[in-house]
């Protein structure tokens, strides 16, 4: 049955956009899944829509709903529940039914310890932005998207997870924190295999731009790296690049 992928999904008084994420973890055809699904405990239609989605999945998957200390407090809960043998979040849009698949047989075929590939933002149904990296040297301002970032179970019990008391850029410190020391591999799969919408928590406004790159300095001073200013600006012109 190949490796077993945890997809994990965090949400609160989304209703309407948990239902179009559900729908997209619903069209993998990648079988050996399981989905997870924590809610901050919300009030509005939520609990009905995970109702549904339960009896549809069944046993592959989990549901916890409880207070919470924001998304990345939520994504650990879900990562701690996770039984798979990779571990990956879902948000938004994956562009084909073959995606999770086309992860996981990169990421077997070069006996990686984690997968990343390309995605568009959109806004309006639009290509607004367009994350293409590659592969790089983090130094130079290269990082994996990471809608598109998962790992080994390994990783995350080697590194740990995610730091909650960073507002916007903990996945940010995370890929910083894994992948300094150049001791994880991973594969990379050159496709479009992630849609996201334009608006997140790092893209609303000049406001949180700033605060995203103070935070991501002060990642990469946390984590040891020299210079960060440098790849501060290497990471600005590549973001820059992505509107071209």
């Amino acid at each position: 049955m190949g490796l077993k992928v945890s997809i994990i999904t965090a949400t609160y008084h989304d209703a309407d956009h948990l239902e179009q994420v559900i729908r997209q973890v619903k069209r993998q055809d990648y079988e050996n899944l399981e989905y997870i699904v924590v809610d901050g405990a919300s009030k509005d239609r939520t609990p009905q829509v995970l109702r549904e989605a339960k009896e549809w999945f069944g046993d592959r998957m989990k549901i916890c709903s409880e207070p919470d200390h924001g998304i990345y407090d939520a994504i650990n809960k879900g990562i701690r529940m996770a039984d798979g043998d990779v571990i990956g979040c879902c948000f938004d849009e994956f562009s084909t039914p073959c995606a999770v698949r086309k992860l996981v047989e990169a990421m077997e075929r070069e006996q990686a310890d984690g997968v990343h590939a390309d995605l568009d933002y959109i806004r309006d149904g639009k290509v607004v932005r367009k994350w293409r990296q590659g592969q790089g040297n983090l130094r130079f301002g290269w990082m994996p998207g990471h809608p598109t970032f998962y790992v080994r179970r390994e990783v995350y019990e080697r590194y740990g997870v995610y730091r909650t008391d960073y507002r916007i850029s903990a996945d940010y410190e995370f890929m910083v924190r894994c992948l300094k020391d150049g001791q994880i591999k991973l594969a990379y799969v050159p496709e479009v295999l992630i849609r996201m919408n334009y608006g997140g928590t790092s893209n609303q406004g000049l406001s949180a731009y700033l605060l995203s790159l103070k935070e991501g300095h002060r990642a990469l001073r946390e984590n040891g790296m020299r210079f960060a200013w440098v790849t501060d600006v290497c990471r600005t012109l590549r973001v820059l690049r992505q509107f071209v």
